[in-house]
Formats: structure tokens, sequence, C-alpha cells
């Protein structure tokens, strides 16, 4: 039976500030948690007025808070970014404040711009080299699989799930060989889906922490009691996305009817292309796409994704999906 689970940018609405965003999250992990989903993950993103998950291992703390049962973790922590050593005592604080529900999502991509790279004191560039190397030495605070000159405390013996994070073959080629869990980010970047997949089970070797491959896919999916009001939630997301990729971020802006019809032709297909990771429709709808996405995916969890302006259409669209994909099929 597939998993499913939730990722969430913390999204700061137009004329919202920081603060309703973080509210907003652990409304959305409580009800995450209510429904059954397996883990609340929050990804790293920097220097966006429309994103409040910089400071992830913050961000999930509170999260961990709202919540009692379901695993919290990063999707994804970008490590170049950071030393491994602080990540080892972020998330050994998190394994001690909420023992055996923690992951740890793992990306390369620095996705930074000369600006951030000097606020951070790092070239990103340089550092997304040493990866491979910084997620042995990561793990290895962690379990003291390899004898360090030092150790992370907290950080050293947390019971941490580790999980390697990509869009392209990188890094299922290094999930494999570290025998780790891979999720694949096909709500923005679908393109080398199927091929990092069979690349991933191909090459994968066993480890201690997992004896076989695991595979979990993001997916965009806004669920409504009619197309209609599915395709105005999902509109707020597909602005920002369209803002993004044309150099002109922001906060999350409110739908907008008849949006995509609105925009050029190659807009609307940069769109298109992203469908074929998203749900967006009634419930028998959502329902029919993510089950043809499992069976193209082979998928053993799928990560719901997809930001709504009003956090309780969110929420909704949760309810939705996951009582469609629960119900039995009728012979």
């Amino acid at each position: 039976m597939t998993d499913f689970s939730v990722l969430d940018l913390v999204p700061v609405r137009e004329d919202g500030t920081v603060a309703q965003a973080l509210a907003a999250s652990a409304d959305l992990a409580r009800a995450a948690e209510r429904l059954g989903c397996k883990r609340f993950w929050v990804a790293e993103h920097h220097a966006m007025d429309g994103i409040a998950g910089g400071a992830t291992s913050v961000v999930l703390a509170h999260i961990g808070n709202a919540t009692s049962r379901i695993r919290i973790g990063s999707g994804g922590i970008m490590l170049p970014n950071h030393t491994p050593f602080q990540i080892a005592e972020q998330f050994g604080t998190l394994d001690a404040l909420f023992p055996g529900r923690v992951d740890l999502g793992l990306g390369r991509a620095p996705g930074a711009g000369p600006e951030l790279q000097r606020a951070l004191r790092k070239n990103l560039h340089q550092a997304a080299e040493y990866f491979p190397q910084d997620v042995l030495e990561l793990r290895a605070l962690l379990t003291g699989d390899v004898d360090l000159p030092i150790r992370a405390t907290p950080g050293y013996g947390a019971n941490i799930e580790l999980w390697m994070l990509g869009s392209s073959l990188f890094g299922a080629s290094l999930a494999a060989k570290l025998g780790l869990p891979y999720a694949f980010a096909a709500h923005f970047a679908p393109d080398h889906l199927d091929a990092a997949l069979t690349l991933y089970r191909r090459d994968f070797q066993p480890s201690e922490a997992l004896a076989r491959p695991h595979v979990m896919v993001a997916m965009n999916v806004f669920a409504a009691d009619t197309s209609e009001e599915a395709e105005l939630i999902a509109s707020s997301q597909a602005q920002s996305f369209v803002a993004l990729r044309t150099g002109n971020p922001g906060k999350l802006p409110p739908p907008l009817a008849g949006y995509r019809a609105s925009l050029p032709p190659a807009a609307q297909a940069m769109l298109a292309h992203l469908g074929q990771a998203a749900a967006v429709g009634t419930p028998d709808e959502v329902r029919t796409a993510i089950e043809a996405f499992i069976a193209r995916t082979g998928a053993d969890e799928i990560m719901l994704c997809g930001s709504t302006y009003d956090p309780a259409a969110r929420i909704r669209s949760l309810e939705l999906t996951l009582a469609a994909m629960r119900m039995p099929v009728l012979a």
C-alpha cells in the first residue's frame, strides 16, 4: 500500500506575514497527522519573500511541537549551504526533542546567486562538488560508522532517517551507492523521473539502514468539490511558478480565475510540462491521476505538494485527496 506524506514550503501570502505562514504550516501538519500521513517535510529556501522555511530545523521544531506522531523532516536540507557538523547538531537536537520521528532529506543543488553566496560566506558551487563526501561525513557524525576526530553532541547516536533528494541521475546514483531511500522532486522537475528511478533501483546496494530500494515521488495535488474550484485554488501556485521562472518571484498571490488561459503559449507549455506530475480536479479525477502516477513510477510513497492562498483550501484538498485514495475499489 502506498503511503502519503506532505511537503510544505511555508508559503507567505500577499498581504500576509511570516508569523501567519508558520501558524498555517502547523495547522496543516496537524491535519496531515489526523489524516494518517506518514511524514511532514519542510523545504529549505533562502532570500525568497514568499517562502518562510529558510531556518528549516527551527521550523521543524515548531512543527514537532504542534504534532505528536507524524514524522517530521527536511525536503530538503541543501547540504552545500552548511557544514555536516552543524546539521548533525541541529538534527540531533530535533531527534532528542522528538525521538524516532525525524527525517533528514539531503539535496545538492546550491540554488544561489552571488548575493546569497556572500551572505552565507560560502562558494556554493565549489561546496556542491564535495557533496558526496559531506554526506558520508554527516552520516558518520550521526552513526559513528567512521571514526572522526570530533563528536557532535547532540547528534552522535541520533535515530534519524537519512534520505537522498534529487531531480537528476546524480542523486539517484548516490542514493543507490549509499543504500539510502530516494525522493524525486517531480513536482517541479519531472524530466529525468523515469530514468532516475530505473537507475536507482538497478544499482541499489543494501545498507544497514535499508535492505531494498525505497522510492518517494513528489507531485502537485489540488482537490476540490469541482474541477473549476480545483483549478482556481491551483492558480496561486501556477502564478508563483511563472513569476519565479521569469525572474520576478514574490509572495503567494490570490487565485485568479482563467489564469492559464491568459498566459502566452510558452508559459502555458511550461505549466503543462509540470502537469505530468500533478493531479488537479475533483476527488475522482485526482484519484485517477494519482493511481496512474503510482503505476508509472512504482512509488512506495507519494509526497503531496501544492501551496494555496487560503490555508483552509489546502487542508480541504488534503482531506478530499486522502479520502479518495482510501476508498475501496468497487468491482
